[in-house]
């Protein structure tokens, strides 16, 4: 009976809405859209436009590390880039930010380049670079407070290239 109330008791305690995302169009999360592969292969690329819900109360920034999940070097902790997203309220919808850029609609501003060297080398986001390979590509997004804690995250996948 103890086990059945202090589960009962947990399930109230967890939080009603968790913070979702979802790419904006040409964006579909299975396929790098045309245009949007680096520079290096002829794109004009910057972020895909993100729309975010659930956004825990006290979030200041949304901060998004952007990966390619076959390419270990650049595989996790924003190997393509760290871009960073000021926000308020429950909602928002994340500016783009070029490939390269510093700065970005929306107060978008680049946090950590991209760990990519030579003429891959970008001081923020570098976008899909796989040549074609089927490379898999997600950003993990992160509702961030005033003083940097993590309130929430979620995954977003945004395709093969």
């Amino acid at each position: 009976m103890k086990f059945v109330i202090a589960a009962a008791l947990c399930a109230f305690a967890a939080p009603a809405f968790a913070m979702d995302a979802t790419l904006g169009a040409p964006w579909d999360g299975k396929k790098v859209p045309k245009g949007q592969q680096c520079r290096l292969h002829g794109g004009k690329p910057s972020t895909p436009p993100i729309s975010v819900s659930g956004i825990p109360a006290g979030t200041a920034f949304i901060i998004g590390e952007f990966n390619d999940r076959d390419y270990p070097p650049l595989s996790t902790k924003g190997g393509h880039g760290t871009i960073s997203w000021p926000v308020k309220g429950a909602k928002a919808t994340l500016g783009a930010i070029e490939e390269n850029a510093a700065t970005g609609k929306g107060g978008a501003q680049a946090m950590k380049k991209a760990r990519s060297t030579g003429e891959y080398a970008s001081k923020g986001y570098l976008a899909p670079c796989s040549g074609g390979r089927g490379n898999r590509y997600f950003v993990d997004l992160k509702a961030v407070d005033g003083a940097g804690k993590v309130l929430d995250k979620v995954r977003v996948e945004m395709g093969r290239y």
